[in-house]
């Protein structure tokens, strides 16, 4: 998925190394010095994809909004786009729809599994410091605004972003988050994910020091605990989800096939992955989601969590603030998530299934969100996307260029990205396994977008050269909701590479495991939800009338 906000439409232009459209000055040699690389898999041979294709593609997936729940729970939905501004940060800028290598790409982000977008450069940069508490270890939260109800009325400590308020340079700068990548705060739903690990990583940080850890080491043991969690949760609990779980086992038991084999050192970002592969979860995305108490389709006082007001709810694409225009950053009287948009996380993950926990289950079995099943519609809302999710605000933008299946398949071309056929041919090249998709698969589908209508020049080309999201999200609607043959391959040998090349690494240390309570040794996102929040005060459901809000409200 992933351009600096997702989808930009500038690009930074790596041979010149000048950095423009924003203050159109040389990049300095430390920029030039610590930019990582993308690379690319398979070279395109297929004339580049046409307008008419591109246009009738992303018109479909957008026109036939999703009817099927996938049975994975919603909150991985946003977990994985967590992962992606993770792993990869496009800073290229060109004019959108205009041409670009891969050469001229310029990666913002090491492509490692390390969350250097939670921890910047650590507490002992003269920049990053400033997002640490006075230990020098534990990451500094913000407080939710009192607004609502009862006990939504009251300000929550901990329970937001930091925000940049009096300190930002520029007024519509005030509500935008103090975190290292400003696109986890790009929608709710993921700023609160990133709030999450934070709060996971302060519970280490304060069970190490209970321990009688040093001060000078809490903050390094702290982060190599804390990544090792994370990417546990990653190979042993994302992956298989969302991907054939026997691929992901072949990769991390077997090692890679097609990308990087015989590599070492930091990785590169491979755009069959960041443009094409990992985009999936655009799929997943709801219209609405039973967010809260207040905030949900069966009991909920108010109204749904739209998707709509997910992005309002974020200082990014929104403004705090409800019944607002959503593209003015100063509408609105709030500079702080309010209290009454706090997270509910057992409606995002199933803490009975996943942590035995029934205590944790909603009430109502129906109240736990799940994800649309990954196949080739979009929920019609992402038609429409706000300006602030891809750094639009104060242009006039095309309607076509703020629908997002119309941006991720041009951003495809743009790159010159190979097609699903050229991959797969790769891939059986290299000895893969792989299934090639069928005519009939490709344009009819199964429950997913039905192309049968297309003109016969469109099908044509379709069915001898698909672009490769399409392809690797029609693979996954018809075997069944998870990725494929080529979608897992390129998503488990990237995310198996990213945990290779990270300095803090599984791969380097296999004889390591979680702290489990479990007798069976799991750990699962559910588990690190339980650490950062703490269930006997009510945190991870606060706004639930059985909480037991007086010792948590500030």
């Amino acid at each position: 998925m992933s351009t600096e906000r997702h989808r930009r439409d500038f690009f930074f232009l790596a041979d010149t190394r000048e950095i423009v459209g924003e203050t159109n000055r040389p990049a300095t040699l430390s920029e030039r010095q610590s930019a990582f690389r993308f690379s690319r898999i398979v070279p395109r041979e297929a004339p580049p994809p046409s307008d008419e294709l591109l246009g009738a593609l992303a018109q479909a997936m957008v026109s036939q909004p999703p009817e099927m729940d996938g049975d994975i729970p919603a909150g991985f939905t946003y977990l994985g786009q967590f992962v992606d501004h993770d792993l990869t940060r496009d800073r290229t800028k060109v004019p959108f729809n205009t041409s670009v290598t891969v050469d001229q790409l310029d990666q913002g982000r090491s492509p490692a599994l390390d969350l250097d977008s939670v921890y910047g450069l650590g507490p002992t940069d003269p920049i990053d410091g400033r997002l640490y508490q006075s230990d020098g270890a534990q990451l500094k939260l913000g407080t939710t605004v009192g607004a609502g109800p009862p006990p939504a009325n009251r300000p929550l400590d901990g329970f937001d972003l930091p925000r940049l308020g009096t300190r930002a340079t520029i007024n519509n700068e005030r509500r935008m988050a103090d975190i290292p990548d400003p696109r986890n705060d790009e929608n709710l739903a993921i700023a609160q994910t990133h709030l999450a690990f934070m709060r996971f990583h302060n519970a280490i940080v304060r069970d190490l020091a209970g321990h009688g850890t040093p001060s000078a080491l809490l903050f390094e043991k702290a982060r190599d605990s804390v990544v090792k969690h994370y990417q546990w949760v990653l190979v042993h609990d994302f992956l298989p989800r969302i991907a054939d779980p026997a691929i992901v086992t072949d990769v991390f038991t077997e090692g890679r096939k097609v990308f990087e084999t015989t590599a070492v050192g930091m990785p590169t970002m491979p755009v069959e992955f960041s443009v094409a592969a990992y985009r999936f979860g655009h799929t997943m995305i709801r219209d609405d989601y039973d967010w809260n108490r207040f905030f949900n389709s069966r009991t909920g006082a108010l109204e749904p969590g739209s998707l709509e007001n997910l992005f309002r709810f974020s200082g990014t694409s929104g403004n705090l603030s409800p019944e607002t225009e959503i593209d003015d950053p100063l509408a609105g009287p709030f500079e702080q998530l309010p209290s009454l948009w706090i997270t509910d996380w057992t409606r995002l993950y199933d803490f009975d299934k996943d942590a035995g926990d029934g205590e944790l289950a909603p009430l109502d079995p129906a109240d736990l969100n799940h994800a649309r099943r990954i196949d080739t519609r979009l929920t019609d809302p992402l038609a429409k996307l706000p300006l602030g999710s891809f750094n639009g605000r104060g242009d006039v933008v095309p309607s076509t260029q703020r629908n997002l299946a119309f941006r991720n398949l041009v951003r495809s071309r743009m790159i010159g990205l190979a097609s699903g056929q050229e991959v797969a041919r790769h891939m059986l090249a290299q000895g893969v396994t792989v299934t090639p998709l069928t005519e009939a698969e490709l344009v009819a589908g199964d429950g997913g977008v039905d192309l049968t209508g297309l003109a016969p020049a469109q099908r044509q080309e379709l069915i001898e050269a698909t672009p490769l999201w399409f392809y690797v999200l029609r693979e996954a609607e018809v075997r069944g909701g998870r990725l494929g043959d080529v979608g897992a391959r390129l998503v488990s040998e990237t995310f198996h590479r990213a945990i290779e090349g990270s300095r803090i690494s599984l791969l380097r240390d296999p004889a390591w495991r979680p702290a489990s309570t479990r007798p069976d040794g799991s750990f699962r996102m559910v588990d690190i939800l339980l650490k950062g929040y703490d269930a006997s005060r009510g945190e991870l459901r606060p706004l639930d009338p059985s909480a037991p809000t007086p010792a948590l409200i500030a």
